[in-house]
């Protein structure tokens, strides 16, 4: 019996003790811990328009598509983060309506579209000011690009489509560059979320694509493909979102 009474006795004693600590932990929760330690990062999106560059101006005007980030504070205000872009634009585009094969003739028509593509991932940090109305930014970044152009059959009565596209032309090369940008506060609290304004300069070096009409088609079933070689340098606005991620 002894040993019982031992135990019921500390846990008598203890009680006030725990109650406080409760207590303690409840204040800290609603005073400290819930409001005043910032979220662990943000992700977004953005739409992007693009204004090509220097030798690429030359034979591309620009292009529209979007991109994603995730960005991962590296102190506890968010004065420095990590910043992880992947994005994509369409160039060029091309659709006509065209004989499913050459023994059917024009009696079975599809659509046939043609796309030029240049897609880019960058990872690099970001500078920016973390609390105000109006928060800007600077972000530098390091990464891989991608140009590709590809043709696709739709229309043929099949749920897969994505059967009939073939991949005509792709390059690839390193590419780094920066940007600057604001952030606009619209919702706080444990998930703030903000508009993200932005403008980014891509050096994506050098390499081959294919423009609209440098696909050419034989009479014979072939293609012959016409690729130009330049820089492939770009400026993109961004207009999109970000949200913060609680912990």
């Amino acid at each position: 019996m002894r040993t019982p009474l031992i135990a019921l006795a500390a846990l008598l004693l203890a009680a006030p003790a725990l109650a406080a600590q409760d207590d303690w932990d409840v204040w800290d929760c609603e005073r400290y811990e819930c409001e005043k330690i910032p979220t662990g990062g943000y992700v977004g999106g953005s739409l992007a328009a693009a204004r090509t560059q220097g030798e690429f101006s030359d034979y591309v005007r620009g292009g529209f598509g979007g991109d994603l980030h995730f960005i991962q504070k590296l102190d506890r205000d968010g004065w420095l983060a990590l910043r992880t872009d992947a994005g994509i634009l369409v160039y060029g585009y091309e659709s006509q309506r065209v004989p499913l094969s050459p023994t059917i003739g024009g009696r079975v028509l599809v659509d046939l579209t043609t796309s030029n593509n240049i897609a880019w991932f960058g990872v690099g940090p970001q500078i920016g000011v973390p609390n105000g109305r109006l928060q800007p930014y600077v972000n530098a970044f390091a990464g891989y690009s991608v140009l590709w152009t590809s043709s696709s059959v739709s229309d043929i009565g099949y749920d897969d489509d994505d059967a009939f596209t073939t991949n005509n032309f792709s390059d690839g090369s390193f590419s780094y560059g920066g940007g600057a940008g604001l952030y606009i506060p619209v919702r706080g609290g444990p998930s703030p979320v903000s508009v993200d304004l932005g403008v980014r300069y891509h050096n994506n070096g050098r390499a081959e694509y294919l423009r609209e009409g440098d696909i050419e088609d034989n009479p014979d079933g072939s293609i012959t493909l016409y690729p130009v070689r330049s820089d492939t340098d770009l400026l993109t606005f961004h207009v999109g979102f970000s949200i913060g991620i609680a912990r």
